[in-house]
């Protein structure tokens, strides 16, 4: 279900069709019960209408039902009275993508770089003898 929806809403089923809850925020048997009805209504909606049925509203004095179908998945919502029915689909329509898009893959850990070899010393300096500096020994008489 989408992690913000519309403040409308009372509660929401995303199910397939035929009904096979995946959430709700109703209880398991109630949320079966009105998947069942909404896809019914859904169903005998879409015989009646001229084109292809994507998304119904059925409104009543105390509240609205709102049902969207995008390919096998369904998604019902229950309302209070007036509800803004735009944001209703919307947010319905967005929960159906979510529950359509298959899990990302998790990137893979890039492998570390090799480490880089340390640069070699100058072979200038390393062909150049040092010169020695002899101190005469000292006796120890001064």
């Amino acid at each position: 279900m989408p992690s913000a929806t519309a403040p409308d809403m009372t509660s929401a089923s995303p199910c397939t069709a035929p009904p096979s809850i995946s959430r709700s925020t109703l209880p398991a048997a109630r949320a079966k019960q009105v998947a069942a009805s909404a896809k019914t209504l859904f169903d005998e909606a879409g015989r009646a209408a001229t084109g292809e049925l994507t998304h119904l509203e059925a409104a009543t004095g105390s509240g609205s039902l709102f049902v969207v179908r995008e390919g096998d998945l369904l998604v019902a919502a229950a309302t209070g009275p007036e509800p803004t029915a735009g944001l209703v689909f919307y947010d319905l329509k967005a929960c159906l993508r979510k529950a359509g898009e298959k899990p990302k893959p998790r990137p893979r850990a890039k492998p570390k770089p090799a480490a880089k070899p340390k640069p070699a010393a100058k072979p200038e300096a390393a062909a150049k003898p040092r010169a020695k500096t002899t101190r005469p020994k000292s006796n120890g008489k001064s």
